[in-house]
């Protein structure tokens, strides 16, 4: 029976964790396992990985087979590198020193993450901040035009009636000219009276000589 080391999906639905367990190659993923060797749990943060190492190391060395998911979790919690340092040969002692250091690595790792995010975080507010500062451009504001004074236009109507009224002011002759008139032919009147008084005279004059 080849046995091998891999995820068992657990949990409800949008919410699951996993099992690392042992299990016939030939059984469905969440079917029949033999021995459940730890739990991966992906929504925690940071993700909590549990691994039974004793009994990984047993299955392992009965040439169990990892899948790719599990060796890459093995890897992250130091496991994998104490399985190599253990086929090299390398006593407990060796072992411990080694994985001592490979975690000091993996916390300063991580110190660097955290930077990274923090500066990351930083800039973000900061772009905020300029954005905020960044006024709004001002609405430009649009003069409505001077309205101008509507011109009435008249009806054909009115044309009519204001060009009869205007005809009628036209014949319509004023007193004081009709006055100067009167007198005008007054004067002419009594001059030619004048004159012919002047010449009846003259030929009385004439005729007496």
């Amino acid at each position: 029976m080849a046995v091998r080391l891999r995820l068992r999906r657990m949990g409800r639905k949008k919410r699951p964790y996993y099992r690392i367990v042992a299990a016939d190659q030939r059984a469905p993923r969440d079917g029949r396992f033999i021995e459940i060797l730890g739990y991966y749990r992906p929504l925690d943060v940071p993700h909590k990985i549990e691994i039974k190492e004793d009994r990984v190391y047993y299955w392992l060395e009965q040439g169990a087979q990892p899948s790719n998911t599990v060796r890459s979790l093995l890897r992250k919690k130091g496991v994998w590198l104490k399985i190599d340092l253990r086929k090299k040969g390398y006593d407990a002692a060796k072992i411990e020193e080694e994985f001592k250091k490979w975690e000091l690595l993996q916390i300063e790792r991580q110190k660097r993450q955290e930077a990274v995010a923090i500066q990351k975080k930083k800039q973000k507010t900061e772009e905020k901040a300029k954005a905020a500062e960044v006024k709004e451009p001002e609405p430009e504001i649009v003069e409505e035009p001077v309205k101008e004074e509507e011109q009435v236009i008249p009806d054909e109507g009115e044309k009519v009636v204001e060009e009869n009224k205007e005809e009628e002011s036209e014949k319509v002759v004023p007193e004081e000219t009709l006055n100067q008139e009167s007198d005008e032919a007054d004067k002419d009147t009594e001059e030619i009276t004048s004159d012919e008084e002047e010449s009846i005279s003259e030929d009385e004059d004439k005729s007496e000589r």
